[in-house]
């Protein structure tokens, strides 16, 4: 019963932080890390351990299928060089130069442990890349290459967190079982996650009930990743593979009402877990802090020196990755220069996470099969400073970079133009389609069907119009909402006055709702 309490309590806390981060203008994130950090020394506050399993497998693979799912293939795929420099190349330099430069500092800690605390901190968070760069507004390309960033990054980290632990134990390691080691959890992942993929497509599509089909998402990630690690392959992999191919063909496999559904079950999931899991993060505070046997100056250095190597490499990689790689025609040619500010963009969004702090706990024990003795408890500190110190630093300053610079979100505009120009042309198939089949209707149905088509092109066309006064499918929408209001509140009067059952009211309310849930489209 207390745990159940402590979860609601941690889930209102993480809603009522959201709900003053959209009144105020932050980042969720932000404000449910300072919150948990305020919180970890409030006097009979629950003291919260965050378990790396329930990270890694219960937290972490439905927030990574979620942010698969809403990521465009063929944008991924056109990105795809710049995101696997990002998430292969930068992740291995980061874990060598961190890890070697830790252990100049600390001559007598193992190498392979400094390198895993290098692969520990060296990923950028999946939660917080989405989180913070869609608030801020910046283009579709550089969301695109952090979001993929940060989808694949953490595979490549945990498999060197993994085999830096293993040489810590006295393994001989050498580059053919690192090669080895990530093919194999990289091509495990692969096959998994097709597999899956494949399987729940079929699934989807022989399924007709909603909430047959949700109930089939909400296990999909669950399902890869229980297999995948017990395969002992990448989970990461698996299910970021198998999220990108249903997001890519779900327009094929669910009808609408599935789709909508779905849609507003995986945004609550999604603002649930992110809210709970920046709060626990904050809420670990008093807990590593408490852990910690060094001496303030030692642990003072090295979080100055991660740090620094951290924010520092990732600048001086994004540079030579972003123009050198133009040197050569092919990716010349595909790939329009980018202005110096982009990369700079980019090079200072790299906030961590959760899996952070959840790789830090699987370090292994000192004197246990076979480990030496190292600071275990400075390293977690040093990957939880690390979390904080890019959240409160980099995450904040960034809309301010992106806004000085001139990195702005992609025009309105050209969106609007794109989408009138598709429009028109679906509204010529949709008539067509009309023509077709109308015979046997009435009349005055298919005029009702082609001035529905005809009102929905001319929307799209008005778009591109200056918004200083209301156009016409403006006026629509707030005159329809006022007659909907009316509606309602007469349904509401004859239920209260026994004309109607409840279940009629239901259905009214529900066909109003729909159509007035419509009328917001008019408004953006």
């Amino acid at each position: 019963m207390e745990s159940i309490v402590d979860t609601v309590v941690l889930v209102a806390i993480s809603v009522v932080g959201a709900a003053l981060a959209r009144r105020l203008g932050f980042v969720a994130p932000l404000v449910l890390l300072v919150a948990g950090l305020a919180l970890s020394y409030v006097p009979g506050f629950p003291e919260a351990h965050l378990e790396p399993e329930l990270v890694l497998i219960g937290i972490l693979p439905p927030l990574l299928y979620v942010a698969a799912l809403q990521t465009s293939v063929p944008a991924f795929r056109l990105a795809l060089r710049p995101i696997l420099l990002l998430a292969v190349g930068l992740v291995v330099l980061t874990s060598l130069v961190v890890g070697y430069s830790v252990h100049f500092l600390l001559p007598d800690v193992p190498l392979a442990a400094c390198i895993a605390l290098g692969a520990i901190v060296a990923p950028p968070d999946a939660v917080s890349a989405t989180a913070i760069a869609r608030r801020v507004g910046l283009p579709r390309r550089v969301v695109t290459i952090l979001e993929g960033e940060s989808l694949l990054n953490d595979a490549s980290a945990l498999v060197l967190v993994r085999v830096a632990g293993t040489a810590l134990a006295g393994a001989a390691v050498g580059f053919s079982d690192i090669a080895g080691e990530v093919a194999l959890k990289a091509g495990g992942g692969l096959v998994i996650g097709g597999i899956f993929a494949y399987g729940a497509a079929k699934l989807h599509r022989w399924i007709e009930d909603p909430l047959l089909d949700d109930a089939v998402s909400l296990l999909t990630p669950f399902a890869v990743v229980i297999v995948a690690e017990e395969l002992h392959t990448s989970s990461v992999v698996a299910v970021v593979i198998a999220g990108l191919y249903l997001g890519h063909r779900i327009p094929y496999l669910l009808s609408a009402t599935s789709r909508l559904q779905m849609d507003a079950v995986w945004k609550l999931i999604t603002f649930l877990l992110e809210g709970v899991v920046f709060l626990l993060v904050g809420l670990q505070l008093r807990t590593v802090v408490g852990s910690i046997e060094t001496s303030m100056s030692d642990t003072a250095q090295v979080t100055s020196l991660v740090f620094g190597v951290l924010v520092l490499l990732r600048f001086v990689w994004m540079y030579p990755a972003t123009y050198l790689a133009r040197l050569i025609p092919r990716v010349r040619n595909r790939e329009e220069r980018p202005p110096l500010a982009v990369p700079t963009v980019i090079a200072w969004a790299g906030m961590r996470g959760v899996v952070t702090l959840a790789a830090a706990q699987t370090l292994p024990i000192p004197g246990e099969d076979g480990v030496p003795d190292y600071p275990r408890e400075l390293f977690v500190f040093v990957a939880f400073a690390v979390i904080v110190l890019t959240l409160l630093i980099q995450g904040t300053t960034l809309p301010t970079l992106a806004v000085r610079l001139g990195v702005r979100e992609d025009s309105s505009a050209q969106d609007a133009l794109a989408e009138a120009g598709v429009q028109h042309a679906a509204s010529r198939a949709a008539l067509a389609a009309l023509e077709e089949k109308a015979d046997g209707a009435p009349a005055s149905v298919v005029d009702r069907l082609r001035g529905l088509v005809e009102s929905r092109s001319n929307n799209a066309w008005e778009r591109l119009g200056s918004q200083s006064q209301e156009t016409p499918s403006a006026a629509y929408g707030r005159l329809r909402r006022e007659m909907i209001k009316a509606e309602r509140h007469v349904f509401k009067i004859a239920r209260n006055e026994g004309r109607i059952p409840e279940e009629v009211l239901v259905r009214a309310q529900r066909e109003l709702d729909l159509e007035e849930s419509q009328l917001h489209r008019s408004d953006e």
